[in-house]
């Protein structure tokens, strides 16, 4: 099928496109490259992939992309490090409002006048922010109090604008909610905050890559933002991408929510620890605690029932895995400059 992906030039997309490609689909790819500036993507020259430089707020440029697609991932977005929810608390609502009206302006007239079939909602898992249940199934973010950071409200916004295009235009969706992506090709963004942790400066504010190049540039101690006890589940980009395109492709995932994650718990001093010792083998790690940010949500633990069921979808590749890909990397971007 043709696939338009929003904001193609991301972290995820990257793993997406790749995806969908080697699964035979055909894909469009739009972005303003206003996160990372211009980059360059492996599957750039692939005869089945077309790339148009342009801004996902501009509706009639997203109508003519739609006109002759299949399904959209409705992937641009203002996002960065857990630093841009201050930094950026209005633009992050304000854009990313507008980013995502002119997607769903556009995909409403492509399904009533042209071939669209769905569109497929990025979500985030920040949608829980607030949330209690543990581990969070799909449906809780309509149970819970709202998201307390702008980037959460924001996503829950996403996900409320499929519901009232559904209810007023019958535009079938999916809504997919992935967690903590982790992998290559995440960089610095150009409008991120210079800011130090010990005597290093942060990649962007995600956790992996800040402890891997503070590692590999020496911190000893190791700084780690709040207690270290905050539980995560980072999930690997090519995993999320498979799960992504599952939900494309299964007609079970229509007018459903998915949360697309790793089934496994870890500790922000539990990755530490596995960062180290990749790093250092056996020498001791040692760490102190910085003040944490406000938004540093301490719990984030997903039901992975859903997807496993309906999907088939389950995350195969360990975090250790992950690192072995993720860190040498990184060690070659700090050496040109990319973080």
């Amino acid at each position: 099928m043709n696939i338009l992906v929003t904001g193609s030039a991301g972290f995820i997309a990257g793993y997406l496109v790749e995806e969908l490609l080697t699964r035979g689909h055909q894909v469009v790819g739009i972005d303003n490259f206003s996160k990372y500036g211009k980059s360059k993507k492996s599957y750039d020259r692939h005869p089945h992939y077309r790339f148009v430089e342009g801004d996902a707020k501009d509706t009639e440029l997203m109508k003519t992309l739609m006109a002759d697609c299949d399904q959209v991932v409705a992937g641009a977005a203002v996002i960065g490090g857990i630093s841009l929810f201050h930094e950026y608390a209005y633009d992050l609502l304000a854009e990313n409002e507008r980013i995502t009206a002119a997607t769903f302006d556009a995909a409403i007239w492509a399904f009533k006048e042209k071939r669209l079939k769905k569109i497929n909602v990025m979500s985030s898992s920040m949608v829980f922010e607030s949330a209690s249940v543990y581990p969070t199934p799909e449906g809780e973010q309509l149970r819970c109090p709202p998201p307390l950071s702008t980037y959460g409200f924001q996503k829950l916004a996403c996900e409320y604008f499929a519901k009232g295009a559904w209810e007023q235009y019958e535009l079938p969706y999916t809504i997919i909610r992935p967690f903590n992506c982790i992998g290559i090709g995440e960089k610095r963004a150009l409008c991120d905050k210079e800011i130090m942790s010990g005597n290093v400066k942060l990649a962007m504010s995600h956790v992996v890559p800040d402890l891997v190049q503070k590692v590999l540039k020496g911190q000893d101690p190791l700084h780690i933002l709040g207690s270290g006890n905050q539980v995560r589940h980072y999930t690997y980009g090519g995993d999320l991408a498979a799960g992504i395109r599952m939900c494309i492709e299964s007609e079970k995932a229509v007018n459903e929510d998915f949360n697309l994650s790793t089934s496994v718990s870890t500790t922000v001093l539990e990755l530490a620890e596995a960062i180290w010792k990749k790093i250092h083998k056996d020498k001791p790690l040692s760490y102190v605690s910085d003040p944490p940010f406000e938004y540093d949500v301490q719990k984030r633990v997903p039901d992975v029932t859903k997807a496993r069921e309906i999907l088939g979808f389950e995350a195969k590749t360990s975090l250790e895995d992950a690192l072995d890909e993720i860190i040498p990397w990184i060690q070659e971007q700090i050496e040109i400059g990319g973080i």
